[in-house]
């Protein structure tokens, strides 16, 4: 471990040790998991702040679905110093219907990020004051990126030739799932 990593984990354990369950340092990205999400605007205000730190820009915020946990998602957030060039990645875990808090207020690049992640994921993130649908149709109907997303979807849109008008119909589906042999008729 080179001499900066080193004091790195030294200076972090004596100042946020109380928000921080674990961390480490690998290959100049330092990663964190935290103990509650609240705990990532002190963390995001700490580590832009601090001179020996100086992680100015998020770069990154996406979400993991474990749909079987009672902690269902997991928040990553990937911040870069430029000045050192290392990389920080924060994440903290969440319950279906718990909420994150918005890093708005410290990085312009969240107002993106942070609806992107609400669009795919439906994690809403607080004091956030545009969270609209930014990938998706505003009619669109759930998150695509959970788990218990439906494969097809909801609905569709199509062109109805009676009406002489596009329309959007629930999914039809013309044919069974098939389940394939894939086993070789050559080996028994």
């Amino acid at each position: 471990m080179e001499q900066r990593s080193v004091r790195l984990v030294k200076f972090l354990d004596k100042i946020i040790k109380k928000t921080v369950v674990s961390f480490n340092f690998n290959l100049k990205q330092l990663y964190l998991t935290l103990r509650k999400p609240e705990d990532i605007l002190f963390c995001a205000l700490f580590f832009k702040n601090q001179t020996s730190l100086k992680f100015e820009q998020l770069l990154d915020i996406w979400a993991v679905d474990n749909l079987l946990l009672t902690e269902r998602f997991v928040v990553y957030y990937k911040f870069t110093s430029l000045k050192f060039a290392e990389t920080l990645i924060c994440r903290f875990s969440l319950k279906l219907n718990q909420e994150a808090f918005s890093l708005l207020p410290y990085y312009s690049s969240a107002n993106w990020l942070e609806r992107e992640t609400w669009d795919m994921f439906g994690i809403i993130f607080v004091n956030h004051f545009d969270l609209r649908r930014i990938l998706t149709d505003y009619g669109f109907w759930g998150f695509p990126l959970r788990k218990d997303f439906p494969l097809v979807g909801y609905l569709e849109v199509k062109y109805d030739l009676d009406l002489g008008k596009v329309v959007i119909v629930p999914v039809e589906m013309l044919q069974e799932y098939r389940f394939f042999d894939f086993l070789s008729p050559w080996h028994n």
